[in-house]
């Protein structure tokens, strides 16, 4: 497997890459990860089965997509490829430590603003369905904000949840209830990182990194919604992000509808306490829009 990879990686380098140091790098729970060098070169390198190609395609497109906004830093792509027992993803390796300092977070905060601010989408959606994790995320355009993520964020959730067994509410119930929640809030589309948690960036020697996005245009307050979601971030992030974007009226109210989302896709992946925190905010919303 080591052979093929640095075999795709040299033709792709022009010269022959050789593993000298190759590390085990703990990023998750789904793909294994490696730091490999050849002594001068390093290289981040993720691997999973070869069903995992079409997840690492869609990350290719994501950070590409970011890239081209010139907003936000992201990994480089050095080459996605496949050999006889796995897919796997190659990036330009850069330690990093967790966000923190305030210099960093601040101008994170403006970067993200200025993403947010970023093109002129008039749709909600994305031009290829992805990823949250490891699950599908439909991506269908649709003009209608309320319609869009009730029925292919929160709805496309309970369904998923629903073939395997475990409702909170009927489906309809809840899906009228966001839509109801969101009828008039109709924000111009800004393109998402769309996994906004403290876990998917970092502070970089270049300034602050972001990665493993899941990307489409929607509303700005589902980005921020997530930093608040598993662990705060810094407060100078949010003072960056309001030089450039102030926060809307309503965003309180609308953040717990967004994290919703993620609280289901947590549900769909581990189950456990996220099930019982998922009923707990359904029966808030149930209880408030109906």
């Amino acid at each position: 497997m080591w052979q093929a990879i640095t075999q795709q990686l040299s033709d792709i380098l022009m010269f022959e890459f050789k593993i000298q140091e190759k590390s085990r790098i703990t990023s998750g729970n789904i793909n294994e990860s490696y730091m490999i060098s050849d002594g001068e070169q390093r290289y981040f390198v993720k691997l999973n089965n070869k069903a995992f190609l079409s997840k690492f395609t869609a990350e290719v497109d994501n950070l590409t997509q970011l890239q081209r906004s010139n907003t936000v830093y992201t990994p480089e792509i050095v080459h996605l490829g496949s050999t006889k027992e796995c897919a796997f993803l190659i990036l330009n390796y850069l330690p990093t430590q967790p966000l923190s300092h305030l210099e960093s977070s601040y101008q994170f905060g403006q970067e993200v603003a200025r993403l947010h601010l970023w093109g002129e989408q008039q749709e909600y959606g994305f031009d290829h369905d992805n990823y949250i994790g490891a699950t599908l995320q439909p991506n269908r355009w649709q003009k209608k904000w309320n319609v869009f993520f009730a029925e292919q964020r929160i709805g496309w959730q309970l369904q998923l949840l629903k073939e395997k067994g475990i409702e909170f509410a009927p489906q309809e119930r809840i899906i009228n209830s966001v839509k109801l929640a969101l009828v008039n809030h109709q924000p111009k589309p800004s393109l998402l990182h769309g996994d906004l948690w403290h876990g998917n960036c970092a502070e970089s020697p270049f300034g602050p990194i972001c990665y493993d996005p899941a990307c489409y245009w929607g509303d700005h307050e589902c980005d921020l919604a997530t930093t608040e979601l598993f662990g705060d971030f810094p407060n100078s992030f949010y003072q960056g992000y309001k030089t450039i974007k102030p926060f809307v009226e309503g965003y309180e109210e609308r953040k717990e509808i967004y994290n919703l989302y993620h609280i289901l896709n947590h549900c769909n992946l581990f189950a456990g306490h996220y099930l019982v925190e998922a009923q707990q905010r359904v029966d808030r919303l149930l209880e408030r829009y109906t």
